[in-house]
């Protein structure tokens, strides 16, 4: 098993396509690395066990694989300079709780390794996010987001995003401080 080597600052920066490229289970393993990674280096201090419970939850080649063979989610590895710097996981088909009858799009996770924040990632990934729910002719695109991550409310808010409910995490080893989450929502 090989890694991905790390994409310098340089080469994120002058990149000139972020690619969005769908990729199956037999691509867990890679998912599962880039997933740790992009993880690590933004949520650990939710954690009183530094994230280690939530990674082996959601993370392991394993568990990618059984949720990435679901017919209704879709993942993408986020390529910068054809180097992987993060993934987004869709569903497709997936109803915001109240507004059971538009036809919505989650996007349940979007992860981006810290070295290619603030280069204009995000928000290309977000455009070819809008386009997907398009083709597939979705009114509506949500997410859940921490509470206690303004960087990322202020980047959907910048995306069109509006605050739309609340959502309480009861997950056992998380800080109680941070088990908060808003609710947003982008209408297409």
């Amino acid at each position: 098993m090989t890694s991905e080597p790390d994409l310098p600052e340089q080469a994120i920066t002058s990149a000139k396509v972020i690619e969005l490229k769908p990729v199956t289970a037999d691509a867990a393993p890679q998912v599962a690395r880039v997933a740790v990674r992009a993880y690590n280096d933004h949520y650990t201090h939710l954690w009183f066990d530094g994230g280690s419970w939530y990674v082996g939850k959601c993370f392991t080649p394993e568990v990618l694989r059984e949720d990435m063979s679901h017919p209704n989610h879709r993942y993408y590895l986020i390529l910068a300079a054809q180097q992987p710097v993060g993934f987004v996981k869709l569903k497709l088909h997936e109803p915001l709780p109240g507004h059971e009858g538009l036809n919505a799009l989650e996007l349940e996770r979007i992860y981006i390794e810290r070295a290619a924040t603030g280069q204009g990632v995000g928000k290309a990934v977000m455009q070819q996010i809008i386009d997907i729910a398009r083709q597939h002719q979705k009114s509506l695109i949500w997410l859940k987001a921490m509470d206690s991550s303004t960087e990322a409310i202020a980047f959907y808010r910048q995306n069109g995003f509006v605050h739309c409910g609340t959502h309480h995490l009861d997950f056992p080893v998380m800080k109680p401080e941070y088990r908060g989450m808003v609710i947003m929502k982008k209408e297409l």
